[in-house]
């Protein structure tokens, strides 16, 4: 009985707003009423909720920030049939009724007294947009009046396009999806104009009831009512009978998909998000904001792949720690016992998971979870034969039987020709980031292998020694203090402390070697520490810290004490590229930036960063200022080309080009690793060590284990672009010097070379005047010739 009541109370209420459309229209209540309801004014400028999006600065989108996945299309962005079908599900005469269908009406009403349920046409899709944007979701006769009202009202002041492409965009499918191309990459992974017909169909069925027909949680019900819109689709004429058959017949593949960026760039992704929200609330998570960053697409790609490179190469020196885990698999085991072996198990890192389930002698065959089976050759594994702390060469192979058995969890690594290599996640991290010296342009940024395990962005929260890669800027320092190239310091013994005491400091170089008295520039090429000691001592350490402020360097918590020559500080990956951009741009400092501009979801610009950039002719707050003099830098850049050419970097001329420039870092027991370089137009630097400052091992220094990071990046970054020169400024000359002296050779000297030099910092004559190169006064004052 009550049952009863409950229909026949709807189906009055149904034929009240008949009659209410009937006598309003007739009597002219509406007229007096209109005036009332709302203004469809809101409509026109309605605000979705759309969440926080992240762009490269080409385009490329990197991530989605909000609860609510939305996003908005045009009527005409939206394909044809998606309308029509959406139309056949909810309200077929809606290009024909003025907002209120009154055949719908009573096919509703009839269809409620007959069968006991609520079927399709008792409200229109303008009845639902009133609801949705005006009304409360109450079912009373008054709300109920106020929507047919309302619905009239809009469908007299927008046009149907207008009133559709609301609808199409605000409606709820399930699943945090608002609107249909929401819709279409939450369950199928793509946008609407790639979607199978079924695929339409299935979710234009959802608006009805998202939960109950959600073809993730219940299959079945969607199923049906996917195939009742077919149904539809076909008696309205919109689809042939083959289309139709196809359609009934194949098989839904719906899944849940996030919105897949087009560039992995997590990091820069969530430092974009945090400031945005600092900067305007929560609301940045639903009001369709839309962040440009100063990434290049194809320099992120390749800073993501060099770290990786790098930190693998290094795991595999070291050899293979064994399984993930291990499972038991029955000998009939297929494709639905390897997914349930690797449950729980996703790509990191770029290395999918794989379940062995075959081992050859020297091959083993593994399974992955979408049920490819894969073989991987000898080639693949011979590096796998035991965990080893140092790195040496492999051994001769002993055969896959001794190293894997059916069952083992492994990963793997693609690699070229569509094959495959054993690998496994790293425990050592590692850091990439890119900058524009001209203007401080974050171009590039790697925080770390996997930020779905890690989201510690190492390059900008690890703060860690840099190691050598700090010389540069004592070395600047000293040159600022009369300094030259050519300057004598003794490579010999030190000691700090009494001779008996067993913890006195006693420093010493890589090699533990001592090459005796040698210029400046050898010293950095070949990364003498022993020099770098006495040049800090020499020239005092706060004189040292005061220039090196220069750079960008916060140094108030830095030690005071003879350390900070070999890097004992802590910075971080950024600080340091920072500091480097002062070389490459010729003595400017610049502010690392990674916002470019912040759009609202019409494309109106909310903030547009204006970087100070290098503009040596600009007076104005545009300018970077300069803080190192040009010919300071050009010698530090003349000296760390030599690192490359000829030193701890030599490894970097496989790049085969004259224009770089930079310098290795490795700290004690080689627990951080690093190379800083540059050309005028990028400067990187990568880092490798464990988040847990732990030995790396022998042999792993910053050149072996984070200059081939650094090399993989600038093949890409500077692939086709030209070198460039480095221009002498004036104020500089070139003579020829004594090598072992650093006094100007003779005339006659076979084995003197060349060496720059301030106008009024050349060594005093040896045994007969040199011609002064590059038009400079010939002879001057000398040099501080120190020799310790």
């Amino acid at each position: 009985m009550n049952d009863f009541f409950k229909k026949l109370r709807t189906v009055l209420l149904v034929l009240l707003g008949l009659f209410a459309v009937s006598g309003l229209a007739a009597g002219g209540i509406y007229s007096y009423l209109a005036p009332k309801l709302p203004s469809t004014e809101h409509l026109k400028d309605v605000r979705l909720q759309v969440p926080l999006r992240v762009y490269t600065h080409d385009g490329k989108l990197i991530g989605e920030f909000g609860e609510m996945k939305r996003i908005p299309l045009k009527y005409a962005e939206v394909p044809d049939l998606m309308i029509k079908a959406v139309l056949a599900a909810e309200d077929d005469r809606y290009f024909q009724h003025h907002g209120v269908d009154y055949q719908g009406l009573l096919r509703a009403s009839w269809y409620l007294l007959t069968t006991g349920e609520k079927g399709q046409g008792g409200s229109t899709i303008t009845m639902q947009v009133a609801r949705n944007f005006f009304l409360s979701s109450e079912k009373t006769y008054s709300r109920k009046i106020s929507e047919i009202m309302l619905a009239m009202k809009i469908d007299r002041e927008l046009t149907k396009e207008e009133i559709l492409e609301l609808y199409l965009n605000k409606i709820y499918l399930g699943n945090r999806a608002y609107g249909l191309g929401a819709a279409a990459q939450v369950y199928y992974g793509t946008d609407l104009k790639h979607l199978s017909v079924a695929q339409m169909a299935m979710i234009a069925g959802l608006p009805k009831a998202p939960s109950r027909f959600n073809p993730i949680v219940a299959p079945a019900r969607a199923l049906e009512r996917r195939n009742y819109v077919l149904r539809r689709l076909h008696e309205l004429g919109h689809i042939p009978d083959d289309v139709f058959r196809a359609s009934l017949a194949e098989p839904d593949r719906a899944s849940l998909h996030a919105l897949a960026p087009e560039v992995e760039a997590p990091d820069i992704a969530e430092m974009a998000r945090a400031a945005v929200v600092e900067r305007y609330g929560e609301a940045a998570y639903t009001s369709g904001m839309r962040v440009y960053t100063t990434l290049d697409s194809r320099l992120q790609r390749a800073a993501t792949a060099a770290l990786r490179g790098a930190v693998l190469a290094y795991d595999g020196r070291h050899g293979y720690r064994g399984p993930e885990r291990h499972v038991t698999l029955p000998a009939s085991a297929g494709a639905q016992e390897w997914r349930k072996a690797l449950e729980g198990l996703s790509t990191a890192g770029g290395l999918p998971p794989g379940v062995v389930i075959g081992v050859q002698p020297q091959a083993i065959s593994v399974a992955l979870a979408d049920g490819r089976k894969v073989q991987i050759p000898w080639a693949g594994l011979s590096w796998a034969q035991g965990y080893r702390a140092s790195p040496r060469p492999v051994a001769a192979a002993s055969g896959s039987a001794a190293m894997f058995r059916t069952g083992d969890v492994v990963r793997l690594q693609p690699v070229q020709g569509g094959q495959w290599r054993l690998a496994q996640i790293p425990k050592v991290e590692g850091a990439m980031v890119a900058i524009r010296p001209d203007d401080g342009a974050i171009v590039s940024l790697a925080g770390g292998f996997d930020f779905a395990r890690s989201k510690f962005n190492r390059v900008t929260q690890a703060s860690r020694q840099p190691g050598s890669s700090f010389k540069p800027f004592l070395y600047s320092a000293a040159l600022e203090h009369g300094y030259t190239p050519a300057s004598l310091i003794n490579d010999a013994p030190l000691m700090f402390g009494d001779a008996t005491d067993p913890n006195a400091w006693r420093p010493q170089n890589y090699n533990e070697e001592f090459l005796g008295p040698m210029r400046l520039r050898e010293a950095l090429v070949l990364s003498r520490n022993l020099v770098s000691i006495r040049l800090l001592q020499a020239i005092g350490i706060e004189t040292a810290l005061n220039h090196v402020s220069r750079f960008g360097f916060q140094t108030q918590n830095w030690p005071r004490n003879l350390s900070l020559a070999l890097g004992s500080m802590s910075i971080t990956p950024l600080d340091l590229a920072r500091a480097y951009t002062v070389f490459a741009n010729g003595g400017y400092r610049v502010q690392p930036y990674y916002i470019e501009r912040i759009e609202d979801m019409k494309g109106a610009v909310l903030m547009q960063a204006k970087p100070a950039k290098v503009c040596p002719t600009c007076t104005d707050a545009t300018a970077a200022p300069r803080v190192v003099s040009a010919q300071n830098v050009y010698l530090m850049t003349s000296m760390m080309q030599d690192v490359i050419r000829r030193g701890t970097a030599k490894r970097a001329m496989q790049l085969g080009r004259q224009d770089l420039a930079g310098k290795t870092g490795t700290t004690n027991e080689q627990r951080d690793t690093w190379f800083a370089g540059y050309n005028p137009g990028m400067v990187a630097v990568s880092w490798v060590g464990f988040d847990t400052p732990t030995p790396m091992g022998a042999q792993e220094t910053g050149g072996s284990a984070a200059l081939p990071m650094w090399m993989s990046f600038m093949a890409t970054a500077l692939n086709g672009v030209p070198e460039r020169a480095l221009e002498q400024p004036p104020g500089l000359v070139t003579v020829r010097i004594n090598p072992a002296t650093g006094l100007l050779a003779g005339a006659n000297d076979a084995g003197a070379i060349f060496e720059t030099f301030p106008e009024n910092a050349v060594p005093a004559e040896g045994e007969a005047q040199p011609a002064v190169l590059d038009g400079g006064a010939e002879g001057g004052a000398a040099a501080p010739e120190q020799l310790f």
